[in-house]
């Protein structure tokens, strides 16, 4: 899973667009006379011109895409006032949008008149949703964003005393954010819109733990103890003196404020139920979930059943697997052999398990070279995750800043490297969040300077996640999973995205509870309880969410199949691979509509 950079503001305030209107078309099947040169380059100044606009509005998030301008910013987005400003500020876009004759631009501006178009009525028909009454939960949202960059290990800089100053003024914000965020949870107490009880419990200690008397021992410490070399005397003294006092008296009272909020007013309000379908309206706002998550009009139903096959599928490799190398136990005692087995448990130190990921990289290159013709410039790099969060945290990648002054960033939680266990996917686990994953993904997407500014720096999980998980599957072809071990390894990981699409509709829509959603999980992966209790308390935090990796990966594989079977001779994988990312993320339909221009031109 990349890192979220962006504020988490429309999580649930999106609907699927509908693209009847919407059918790419190669120029090649219009005269040229058609394009109109001076309609592209206005529509082009006009997404230019929306960008600068929505950097203003969101300042995290061009903070996050490298640009400095607004480092100081921090908007409060909860209020009615702002959502109104948004309301004003898409349809303005949307308007303007509409007014060009599609059939005149040029095939970049083709895809980007659609995926626009799509992602402008998805935030005007999100608006209408009363997601606003939960503004944060254990999983994601401002409060743990603002830990994460206040330790100076996310995206915010700190490399100069006007950085530091930057982030006070943020920081100041927050605590204006804060008010207004508990302000809106009361409204969804009042409402019966509430955050199950087995989420509020963890949400609790989140916030307690930024709760300190010595500054010093402050996660937002961490930078004044991290100074750059070259910051004079006088400027570690002053800042150093200024966030003691931010510390005590913004940080620690803000999280102090929302500690007790949750402990003593939201919790006794909290549901007992796990599914979004006890909300009012609930059923109505899972649809819009399933539809933005997933960018296709499949049904929670029909995703259903497609979880039930799959992860019938692959029990019965998995089953081949075990009988391949001699066990003679259940599946599920086969899981808890590879679990515990201290051969699977080579490593002494994080260096070694660093090491093995590399080699993993290493082993593959030469195949790696033959399907991908276009490969991205941004550095990359294996680290160790920041002892801070490695508790809590997964595998993840970090995206490199466009200008490569920033690298990718594949983190890796290695709490104990003698327990880090060899069977856990490593070899899938690279190929989705470092390569050919996300790093090829985002990074060519971010360094193609002919997208505008909206598409260099957009983000739909089906076509992102679904890539990624696509990407696990070349495994054989890339020369890896040739130890059963690993294989095994990664048909656990594409278990795990297959008994998603079970969980999280069967939470959301057949009333399944926490407890049953744990067990099924555990009876089909080889997974922890308390690893399984993590991922299903992220679904019923997120609904949706984890249904766009398996049905994003099975329209890739499904477009693949299709033009290998149609062009014969002429489809090549990297011809594929490449244009399947040389446009960025969109939405699925779009996708494929665009596939099907390429194919047609071979």
């Amino acid at each position: 899973m990349r890192i979220k950079t962006a504020l988490f503001l429309s999580v649930s305030v999106v609907v699927l667009y509908s693209l009847t209107n919407c059918n790419p078309q190669n120029n090649s099947n219009n005269p040229a006379s058609a394009i109109d040169s001076t309609a592209n380059k206005e529509l082009s100044l006009l997404f230019d011109d929306y960008w600068e606009q929505h950097a203003k509005l969101f300042p995290l998030e061009a903070t996050s895409e490298g640009d400095n301008r607004y480092n100081n910013l921090l908007p409060n987005d909860q209020t009615k006032a702002f959502r109104d400003s948004l309301k004003a500020f898409y349809q303005h876009y949307l308007d303007k949008v509409k007014a060009f004759d599609r059939n005149k631009l040029d095939d970049n501006n083709k895809t980007s008149y659609d995926i626009f178009s799509y992602q402008m009525n998805t935030e005007l028909e999100g608006l209408a949703l009363n997601t606003w009454m939960i503004p944060f939960q254990q999983f994601w949202g401002l409060p743990l964003m603002m830990g994460q960059l206040g330790a100076g290990s996310g995206f915010q800089p700190f490399k100069t005393s006007q950085d530091y100053d930057n982030w006070a003024g943020r920081v100041k914000a927050f605590s204006v954010w804060a008010d207004s965020a508990i302000g809106n949870f009361r409204q969804g107490m009042a409402a019966g819109h509430v955050l199950p009880r087995a989420l509020v419990i963890k949400i609790i200690p989140q916030m307690e733990s930024m709760v300190v008397s010595d500054p010093a021992k402050s996660l937002f410490y961490t930078p004044v103890k991290n100074f750059p070399k070259d910051f004079s005397e006088a400027d570690k003294s002053r800042v150093t003196a200024a966030y003691k006092d931010m510390i005590l008296t913004h940080v620690v009272p803000t999280f102090s404020k929302l500690g007790n909020f949750l402990k003593n007013e939201y919790l006794p309000k909290a549901r007992s139920s796990s599914g979004i379908s006890a909300l009012p309206d609930g059923a109505k706002e899972y649809s819009y979930l399933v539809k933005y998550w997933t960018t296709t009009n499949k049904t929670p139903e029909e995703i259903y059943q497609t979880g039930l096959a799959e992860v019938a599928r692959i029990r019965g490799l998995m089953d081949s697997v075990k009988n391949a190398v001699g066990f003679n136990g259940s599946l599920k005692e086969f899981f808890h052999y590879l679990k515990t087995d201290k051969k699977f448990m080579p490593y002494k130190t994080p260096a070694e398990v660093l090491s093995a990921f590399e080699a993993i990289h290493k082993k593959m290159e030469p195949n790696l070279k033959k399907m991908y013709s276009h490969v991205p410039k941004t550095p990359f790099e294996i680290r160790q995750t920041e002892a801070f969060r490695a508790a809590s945290a997964s595998a993840e990648y970090n995206p490199g800043s466009p200008d490569g002054s920033r690298p990718g960033i594949f983190y890796i939680p290695i709490l104990d490297a003698t327990k880090f266990n060899t069977t856990s996917g490593m070899e899938s686990l690279f190929l989705h969040e470092a390569i050919p994953g996300h790093h090829y993904q985002i990074s060519l997407q971010q360094e193609d300077t002919l997208l505008p500014k909206f598409r260099r720096f957009s983000w739909y999980g089906a076509y992102g996640e679904g890539y990624a998980l696509y990407c696990e599957s070349l495994g054989k072809e890339l020369g890896l999973y040739t130890d059963p071990y690993q294989y095994m390894g990664a048909l656990g990981d594409e278990m795990h995205r297959a008994v998603r699409l079970v969980v999280d509709v069967a939470i959301h829509t057949k009333n399944m509870t926490r407890e049953e959603a744990i067990q099924y999980m555990t009876d089909n992966e080889q997974m922890s309880e308390e690893g399984a209790i993590a991922e299903i308390e992220r679904y019923m935090a997120i609904p949706g969410q984890a249904l766009s990796y398996k049905i994003g990966a099975l329209k890739i594989r499904e477009l693949r199949d299709k033009y290998e079977k149609e062009l014969g001779d002429k489809f090549t994988l990297a011809g594929f691979h490449d244009e399947l990312l040389k446009d960025g993320c969109m939405p699925l339909e779009i996708l494929e509509k665009k596939m099907d221009a390429w194919a047609a031109r071979n």
